[in-house]
């Protein structure tokens, strides 16, 4: 028996443990329920009490080396499998390129800039309306087409409640709570029933101003825009203003910038010199007088301008539904601008 054991106890000091396997090998091997140690017990139970004495204290040493044995090399293995899960601080990092700001979002940050610096403040409303701040207050007859579901998402459960088509509703609601003087501009997303192409969407973003005071004329509105073209497009831009018509406007008109062929024709202007921007006039008193706003007292203009007409005139895009896909090689254009 004590022989037995110390056989045993050489061949375990020689087994050798490279990796995790070997460990579980010789943990069945020499310390399971049916290991090696488990059977010398068995035997050590039909030994004579004087023959215990000695062999117990051989087989608890044997036992007591294996098992530090077995608890060194799992510690160890498991030091090492701890150590390849921290990074090593000292590698140089991943690359991570940096993120672009999206160029509607670029070219709303440019244009509030711009009106800012003239006294414009920001105003923002709700992007699902009323009839009344959509239309009714804004000089819309009852048999106006925009009113037609052909151009206008209404809510089928109240016909009353639709989806803005305009950020006209918030001038609005900005003339019914604030008294004149009034500068501000209106920023937002709007939605019209419309077939999407290269050229049009049925969500786009507005940015639409308002300037109420008394002996506001044409040449101050005139004189804005002029303002703000040449700070958007360059110091050699011109404009010029088209008559036109627009429910809440009286006189009505819509502004052109030169194009940057300088006049001598190219696909982008279709062979004219001049590109269409926005839309502007003299607020109607009928809508100053809805508003709670005397007519006879104060007069104002207003504009409003698509971001994304304008975002494909600056960057020569040439569809717009490229916009709304984001296609990151698309977006990876605007990286350099802030």
């Amino acid at each position: 028996m004590q022989d037995l054991i110390k056989n045993l106890q050489k061949e375990a000091d020689l087994f050798e443990i490279k990796d995790p396997s070997d460990l579980e090998k010789f943990r069945n091997k020499y310390l399971s329920k049916k290991g090696e140690i488990a059977e010398l017990f068995k035997l050590f139970r039909n030994l004579s009490p004087d023959e215990k004495k000695i062999t117990g204290k051989l087989l608890n040493e044997a036992k007591i080396s294996i098992q530090s044995k077995f608890e060194n090399f799992s510690s160890s293995f498991s030091v090492k499998s701890k150590d390849q899960n921290i990074p090593d601080l000292t590698l140089p990092a991943d690359h991570i390129p940096s993120g672009s700001m999206h160029p509607i979002s670029v070219v709303r940050k440019e244009i509030i800039e711009i009106f800012n610096r003239i006294g414009f403040t920001i105003s923002e409303g709700p992007e699902i309306e009323d009839d009344w701040h959509v239309f009714s207050a804004l000089n819309f007859p009852e048999e106006h087409p925009a009113r037609d579901m052909q151009d206008t998402f209404f809510i089928e459960k109240d016909p009353e409640i639709l989806l803005r088509t305009h950020t006209s509703s918030v001038q609005v609601r900005v003339m019914q709570s604030v008294a004149p003087p009034i500068r501000t501009i209106s920023p937002g997303r709007v939605f019209r029933s419309e077939a999407i192409s290269a050229r049009s969407h049925c969500i786009f973003h507005q940015i639409e101003g308002l300037y109420i005071d008394e002996k506001v004329s044409f040449a101050d509105l005139k004189q804005t825009l002029e303002f703000f073209a040449k700070e958007l497009f360059g110091e050699n831009t011109r404009i010029r203003l088209r008559p036109s018509f627009f429910p809440f406007t009286e006189p009505s008109g819509e502004m052109d910038v030169s194009c940057t062929c300088n006049g001598k024709g190219c696909r982008l202007c279709k062979y004219t010199g001049w590109l269409e921007v926005l839309g502007c006039g003299m607020v109607d008193p009928n809508v100053l007088r809805d508003c709670g706003i005397d007519p006879d007292k104060y007069t104002g203009f207003a504009f409003g301008l698509g971001i994304e007409r304008i975002a494909l005139l600056k960057y020569d895009i040439k569809d717009i539904r490229m916009y709304f896909e984001n296609d990151v090689r698309f977006l990876a254009q605007f990286s350099g601008i802030v």
